[in-house]
């Protein structure tokens, strides 16, 4: 990250640059509410501490970074991104106390909203790391995403969202549906947290173009006709600038719809005994062929390309009967590791996105091939 590079070469100061994260928050949080809390002046003395391990010869990859964490309980899952350097100035906003839905945010002045159109919800859960991210008062955010909380707020704001292989990394969440994510400007930023966190070095060279299979609805969703023609222009585009190579798949990717396995994991510990016992059955059925189906598409091809979301970021009285989980949870259930890119923008202005999904720790794929998107200039 150019943050890090220059506090290390001591062109920059990490003080300096806490310091004007920290007056970006203040300047315009009170609009975008994006923030529960600010840490000022830890996160200044974090910052000085980041300056004399720096001072002391210590080679930091993250050094004075300013990052934000997802919640007030964000912080501790932390501790790789402090170790490399990063300077947490604050813990973002979550959906509030009784709400039923989680494309939702819920700051310290208010509700978090879309910084392209106030009027519009920014998505969630993992709302106030997207808009921070998104309006540039921090260049990383953490995030989780237990249906697409990560990536559906990354759509929904522009940016790039991240949701690791299910297990490869520690997760407080006991359905094993949840997973660590990530959200920046840029796909090498994501790349930066993915090393910090995972401890695997510089990826090799990816072999170009990368064979990619495109589903505008897994075979069940009924997306609507703009995300998906958003995303597969943005599909277009990188199978021109010669990053992906479409194919067709010997087994065409048709899913079961997800939503009752998901939401039976998710409820299993308020289930009746008797109908837990029958819908965790199901769920495991729908799981075991999905998966199934999954590793077909992905015996013969690298990737899998959908929309991120079925449909535009809704205003702030709720999303109505539509999930927005519909092309992001079956991921969650299988555990395959999924990036949302920037797609385009919406006739309502706001962005879209595009999901790659790769197969069970080929997270250095989809950062690698996010990378050669912005390179080629496939970014819009």
């Amino acid at each position: 990250m150019e943050i890090a590079a220059a506090v290390r070469e001591r062109t920059l100061r990490a003080v300096d640059v806490t310091a004007q994260a920290l007056e970006r928050i203040d300047r315009v949080d009170p609009e975008l509410c994006a923030f529960l809390e600010v840490w000022r002046e830890e996160a200044l003395h974090r910052a000085g501490e980041v300056e004399a391990r720096v001072g002391a010869g210590e080679r930091l990859p993250l050094a004075g970074v300013p990052i934000a964490v997802k919640g007030r309980h964000g912080l501790r899952a932390a501790d790789p991104l402090l170790a490399a350097g990063c300077v947490a100035v604050g813990a973002t906003s979550v959906p509030g106390p009784g709400t039923d839905w989680q494309t939702w945010g819920l700051g310290a002045h208010g509700r978090t909203v879309n910084p392209w159109r106030p009027d519009r919800t920014p998505g969630g859960s993992s709302a106030g790391s997207a808009v921070a991210v998104a309006a540039g008062l921090v260049p990383l955010a953490t995030g989780s995403d237990g249906a697409g909380s990560v990536r559906i707020p990354a759509a929904w704001c522009g940016v790039v969202g991240l949701k690791v292989t299910g297990g490869r990394l520690p997760s407080p969440d006991r359905t094993g549906l949840a997973a660590p994510g990530v959200l920046t400007r840029t796909a090498s930023d994501a790349a930066a947290w993915w090393r910090a966190v995972s401890g695997e070095g510089p990826p090799a060279g990816t072999s170009l173009p990368v064979t990619a299979v495109w589903s505008a609805d897994l075979g069940f969703a009924d997306p609507d006709p703009e995300p998906v023609a958003s995303a597969r222009a943005a599909v277009d585009r990188l199978a021109d600038a010669g990053v992906l190579r479409l194919v067709r798949p010997s087994t065409p990717p048709r899913l079961l719809d997800p939503a009752a396995a998901w939401l039976a994991l998710r409820a299993r510990s308020s289930a009746r005994h008797g109908d837990l016992a029958r819908d965790l059955a199901d769920a495991h059925r729908v799981r075991a062929e999905n998966d199934r189906r999954l590793a077909a598409v992905l015996a013969d091809a690298e990737l899998l390309l959908t929309p991120t979301a079925p449909t535009a970021p809704h205003g702030h009285e709720g999303p109505g009967d539509r999930y927005s989980t519909a092309l992001t949870w079956a991921f969650n259930l299988s555990g395959h590791p999924a990036l949302s890119i920037p797609a385009g923008l919406g006739a309502d202005g706001c962005p879209t996105g595009l999901q790659l999904v790769a197969r069970h720790g080929q997270e250095a794929l989809l950062l690698a091939v996010a990378r050669e998107a912005e390179t080629h200039g496939a970014f819009p």
